[in-house]
This record gives structure tokens, C-alpha cells and sequence, in this order.
């Protein structure tokens, strides 16, 4: 066994806002379980002074550690790098933003003390949050179950705690466009939930835009699902079919120019759909073969 019992995840982007306050609960939480603990700190590439508070933070605290990539990486290779670089027997991982609440960990511990080697976070509720995210959030996470044969838990993100022995699995597992949660439910293992209500952001503003959570999502369908490419044959083949009996009623009504352009366009619209879903798996076949590592560290304090 690890003489260090914990080792908590934090992935760090223009946090200055709310990076005491999550250090303060958290440090809180962790002292009420009476064992060792690490609480590791990664700055994604701040442009803000997150890096400047978190390097005073572990000047007075020895159980505070510090890693500082040398650009913005992004939030899944944050976590990867802090699972990395942990030498707790158990690894929590959390955001920054507070929405997750800490004091959630004692019972994910307790879980895990069980016998489970996954306790992730169900939201049973999502405050502060737009009808729009939480519309979008639902359907995705029930989509993206019924798309992979790997079963994905429902309502859950990355706030979970998972014993060693996963975290050496994923070690094995260093794939560029990464979608850790998924990666946790491929590998199996003995899992449960921990309910939760997630709170309203402490400060800031999130850091996961539209944009970014369009490219989460294409990430996680990617990774674990060939169905796109599937109905992306399925659609072209029914299209295809469709447009030769168009074009049979046409000559034979003699019809030409605007219906017929119409449908020809319609048939480029679907081709090039098709095309691109194609490349965003070359793509990442792309990624693959190029064999960069994930992330670049700049400097790192506290190990």
C-alpha cells in the first residue's frame, strides 16, 4: 500500500476566482478523514493568476501539490495528467467551480471502503444551470448509452473517486482525444453511485462554452461508437435509392431543371454530412499515429 491513502484531482483553468475556496473545503473535507492525503493542483494553462495563488497555497501547506502545463491542454488531459502524477491508494477527481461539493467525497470514501473500485457522482439535480444545458446534457448522456456497448452511467461527469489499480489501467490507455469518464466505464470494475445535488457555480464563468462541449461530446461518440459511420451508410444508401426513383418519375413526367437541381443538392448536402463524419475518424486515427504525448509540463511544486 501507498503511504499517501488520497490523492485529490484538480484541474485548474482561470480559476483565481475560486481557487482558496476550493482549496479551504477541500482541505476541511479531507482533514475530517483522519488519513494521508495529497490534493494535486493542474493548471491548464491559466491566463489569469491561478498559477501565482496555487504555488503560495503550497508553500504553507506540504500536502498541497502543483502541476503547470505549458499551454491550455484541456480540461480531460488536466485530469489525466493529475491521475498521472497521483500516489494515492484511492484517486478523487473534482473541478475547481465548486458545483460538486466536497463534502460528497466522505461518502464516495465510504463506498469505496465497501468494496467498490468506482464511486461516481449522479446529479440528481442541476442548479443554476439553462434549460438548454440541461436539455442538451440528457439527451446526450442517453444517446451516447444507447450508441456504445459499453454502459455509461447516466447524469454523471467526472467527479468520482477511483481506487489504484484502475488509475494503473488507464495509465495503459493513452489515447490523444480522451473522454475519461468513458475510459473508467470501459475498463469495468466493481462500480456504484454517490447522489448528489450539483450546486451553482461559487464564481467564475464556466469553462466549458458551447464549442467545447460540442467537441467533449464528438470526443466520447468517436471513442466508443461506430454507429456514425453506420448511419452515415445507412442514409446515403436509402438517399441514393430514393433519388433513382425520383429520377425515373422525372423522365417519365418529363420533368427538368428546378426539382431535379433541387434533389441534387439535397444528395451533396447528404454526401458531404457523410464525408465529414468520416474524417473526424480520420482524424483521430490522425492524432494517433503523430505520437505526441499528451501534455507538456512547465514546472512543477510540491512532489
Amino acid at each position: 500500500m501507498n503511504s499517501i491513502q488520497y490523492s485529490v484531482v484538480v484541474p485548474l483553468y482561470n480559476e483565481e476566482e475560486v481557487v482558496n475556496e476550493t482549496y479551504r473545503r477541500l482541505k476541511e473535507v479531507m482533514n475530517l478523514t483522519g488519513e494521508s492525503y495529497e490534493i494535486i493542483f493542474v493548471n491548464d494553462g491559466s491566463k489569469d493568476n491561478t498559477l501565482e495563488i496555487v504555488k503560495d497555497i503550497c508553500i504553507n501547506d506540504k500536502n498541497i501539490k502543483l502541476i503547470s502545463f505549458s499551454r491550455n491542454f484541456g480540461h480531460q488531459i488536466a485530469i489525466t495528467a493529475g491521475m498521472d502524477s497521483s500516489s494515492g491508494n484511492a484517486i478523487i477527481v473534482i473541478d475547481a467551480d465548486l458545483q460538486d461539493p466536497p463534502e460528497v467525497i466522505l461518502e464516495m470514501i465510504k463506498k469505496w471502503k465497501e468494496g467498490y473500485e468506482v464511486v461516481y457522482g449522479k446529479r440528481i439535480q442541476r442548479k443554476g444551470e439553462t434549460f438548454f444545458k440541461k436539455f442538451t446534457a440528457k439527451v446526450f448522456y442517453r444517446s451516447l448509452n444507447k450508441m456504445t456497448d459499453v454502459n455509461m452511467p447516466v447524469d454523471t461527469g467526472d467527479f468520482r473517486l477511483i481506487d489504484r489499480k484502475v488509475c494503473d489501467a488507464l495509465k495503459s490507455m493513452p489515447e490523444h482525444n480522451r473522454y475519461v469518464r468513458g475510459l473508467v466505464s470501459w475498463l469495468g470494475f466493481k462500480q456504484t453511485a454517490v447522489e448528489f445535488v450539483r450546486q451553482e457555480r461559487f464564481a467564475g464563468e464556466t469553462k466549458y462554452p458551447l464549442k467545447k462541449m460540442f467537441k467533449l461530446a464528438s470526443d466520447a461518440i468517436t471513442s466508443f461508437s461506430y454507429k456514425p459511420l453506420k448511419i452515415a451508410t445507412c442514409i446515403g444508401s436509402i438517399f441514393t435509392l430514393l433519388s433513382m426513383c425520383y429520377l425515373i418519375y422525372s423522365i417519365y413526367e418529363v420533368l427538368i431543371g428546378g426539382a431535379i437541381l433541387a434533389l441534387m443538392f439535397l444528395l451533396q448536402g447528404v454526401t458531404l454530412i457523410t464525408i465529414g463524419i468520416v474524417g473526424e475518424y480520420i482524424g483521430r486515427i490522425y492524432d494517433e499515429v503523430k505520437e505526441r504525448p499528451l501534455y507538456v509540463i512547465s514546472e512543477k511544486d510540491g512532489f
